[in-house]
């Protein structure tokens, strides 16, 4: 049965891609509403953690997956479908998650931001080095072109555009983003979470057929990304208020940007598909309870 997820072809209609960027938009510019030009002033004054964030992001976890795959040697749509992951810019929900762990919420949506717009060239240079080295993923890449336009456009519409939204109206009227922020927080949180699943519901039985044969990567994959952001905050010498950031930040990604490379470039491939839906909900727990379990003490470096 596993063998067959690399001919599998899941369903997943452009409307439900377009109201999944939709979603992923509003969480961002949920965050956004706590956000002021002086919070990024401050980083680029001292641009280490950011630069630790991105080296994490798209140097350290995409070389530690492509040794994920060479140990386990999983299908190649799954093998496939952990490069790609990994290759995406974090996560949206990762700046709610940064929020409620007590990190530094202001690094988080730099990191975002910042990586996001460098998914434009990093993402898919990432997905062809590292999926060309791998053999049995090197045919499935010799069929895709990832355009970048479009890498583009879907960047500036999920996350530039309402960050800026978001960072005006706290700047205009931060009367009104003090009654947004929680609420407006919290309901984006329930509305993603919710259409993840009800956009799975078209291929539950194809997810829980196949969802057993990506379940303990997943798991692992999660686990040695944020490892991954652990480690490279330490031996950078951040202060534990950033050190969540980048933690949360490496072991949170876009696993919907994920979705919309894989239904838009590669026609749904089955592996990839399922390892992209299982982190965009495994990923969602691990960074809740991580979060929950931070947030009982302050983070030195706080202020």
């Amino acid at each position: 049965m596993v063998e067959d997820i690399d001919a599998v072809v899941l369903n997943f209609s452009s409307t439900s891609l377009n109201v999944l960027n939709l979603v992923l938009a509003i969480v961002m510019f949920s965050i956004a509403l706590e956000l002021k030009p002086s919070d990024f002033q401050r980083l680029f004054r001292a641009p280490k953690a950011l630069m630790t964030g991105v080296v994490s992001q798209f140097i350290l976890l995409p070389a530690l997956t492509f040794c994920l795959v060479l140990v386990t040697n999983p299908q190649p749509s799954i093998a496939l479908g952990l490069i790609l992951v990994s290759a995406c810019p974090g996560g949206n929900i990762s700046n709610f998650i940064t929020h409620r762990a007590g990190g530094n919420s202001a690094l988080s949506v730099s990191l975002t931001a910042f990586s996001t717009v460098a998914a434009i060239f990093l993402t898919p240079a990432n997905i062809a080095f590292w999926g060309s080295l791998y053999g049995p993923t090197r045919a499935i890449l010799l069929e895709t072109a990832i355009d970048p336009m479009s890498v583009a456009i879907t960047v500036g519409l999920l996350l530039v555009l309402p960050l800026c939204l978001g960072m005006l109206l706290n700047v205009k009227r931060p009367d009104i983003t003090a009654r947004l922020r929680t609420p407006l927080q919290y309901v984006s949180m329930g509305i993603f979470i919710t259409f993840v699943v009800l956009a799975l519901a078209s291929n539950w039985q194809l997810f829980l057929q196949y969802a057993t044969a990506v379940a303990a990567l997943v798991f692992l994959h999660n686990a040695l990304a944020l490892a991954a952001g652990y480690t490279a905050a330490t031996f950078a010498g951040l202060s534990a208020f950033d050190r969540r950031s980048i933690t949360i930040e490496t072991g949170i990604q876009n696993s919907g940007l994920g979705l919309i490379l894989i239904f838009g470039f590669f026609n749904g491939l089955g592996g990839m598909a399922v390892v992209a839906a299982f982190w965009g909900m495994w990923h969602i727990l691990s960074g809740i309870f991580l979060a929950s379990m931070m947030s009982r003490t302050t983070a030195p470096g706080y202020s």
